[in-house]
């Protein structure tokens, strides 16, 4: 069906000076790699999470930081920026892979941006995310492009292969080029406070990435509390993790607000005692735009600017970008368009 031409859009260009924090001013802030600590129980221990508080700090969020109009589609932009494209199925192929590639080049439709202001190719996802066996074809696909791939590895999505196929498959999937490796952690040893076997394992991992960046998934679903999805993102990042994730995607409960507070504050605690900056990805159940926005409101608030960049902040979606894509034509026409016209892969 052949596209109709946008609308123009009077002052347009404010997108482009709306208070977003596309670029970090001090630009000699360049991100050192969190290198890990020394196991600290006594440091592990202490930590504790108020529920109660959390929750109802969590609930107002919403409701108290409201992004209308021209910063809202900026802020929108900025949440395309932050994307690890996913496909995590069971039927994908190389040709799927190929095509959620391209839309990762340009993940918002080239007659929109331009009538935000700004040229096709100028603002790309995040990452593509796939499976070991679809490296190699994520990696072709972007080639040239600076788009990092991202490979889930240690068994995803449940953990619980050999410790030895683990560890092979990071690095055959480094060996294949992926750039990122995201591992799920064994819950067994946070629901059992076996922390050092936990600190052991993810060591052990990150020696395994090399110079692939390591996301600890820490399937915060299947925790049981706060307090231990806390303790575990601490010692996630003492054993050198580049970022904490919430999950897999594939739990019955994934990303919500609470978790996310309880994980970000002690990002906030890693920083102020040990120098290094972790990165966060909150991942599944995030696919509205009103929902990004809520996230980075909350990433800004509590640990500010600098973790609003892609090398320290991730979406895990799929459809996330297509609902930022229809609420970005809707500013630039005023009508919301079919979902079908703003297919992912």
């Amino acid at each position: 069906m052949k596209t109709q031409p946008l609308p123009e859009v009077k002052n347009h260009r404010r997108i482009q000076h709306c208070r977003l924090p596309n670029k970090v001013k001090d630009q000699t802030d360049k991100l050192l790699r969190n290198s890990g600590i020394k196991l600290d129980l006594d440091w592990v221990t202490s930590v504790q999470a108020n529920t109660s508080a959390i929750e109802r700090r969590c609930k107002t969020l919403p409701g108290r930081r409201s992004i209308k109009k021209a910063n809202q589609a900026a802020w929108l932009l900025k949440s395309v920026s932050c994307i690890d494209l996913t496909t995590l199925s069971g039927d994908d192929t190389e040709n799927r892979v190929r095509r959620l590639c391209r839309k990762g080049r340009i993940p918002v439709r080239a007659d929109i941006l331009q009538k935000l202001g700004f040229q096709p190719g100028s603002i790309t996802t995040a990452a593509i995310c796939v499976y070991h066996e679809m490296v190699r074809a994520a990696v072709r696909s972007l080639e040239g492009s600076g788009i990092p791939v991202a490979a889930v590895s240690t068994g995803f999505p449940a953990g619980l292969s050999p410790y030895s196929l683990r560890l092979s498959e990071i690095g055959e999937s480094v060996k294949a080029g992926a750039d990122e490796i995201d591992v799920v952690i064994s819950r067994r040893h946070v629901l059992s406070q076996n922390w050092n076997a936990l600190y052991d394992e993810m060591k052990a991992f990150r020696e395994a990435c090399g110079d692939a960046h390591l996301k600890a998934i820490l399937a915060t679903g299947e925790l049981g509390t706060l307090r231990n999805v806390a303790r575990a993102s601490l010692i996630c990042m003492m054993a050198g993790a580049d970022f904490i994730k919430t999950s897999t995607g594939k739990e019955s409960v994934n990303a919500t607000l609470s978790v996310s507070l309880a994980m970000i504050r002690q990002i906030r605690d890693y920083f102020e005692r040990t120098g290094f900056k972790v990165g966060y990805k909150p991942a599944g159940g995030i696919s509205k735009a009103k929902d990004a926005l809520t996230y980075l409101s909350l990433i800004k608030e509590e640990l500010g600017n600098r973790w609003l960049q892609p090398d320290l902040f991730r979406f895990g979606a799929s459809s996330l970008l297509g609902d930022i894509e229809r609420q970005l034509e809707h500013f630039v026409t005023g009508h919301y368009s079919a979902s079908y016209r703003h297919a992912i892969a």
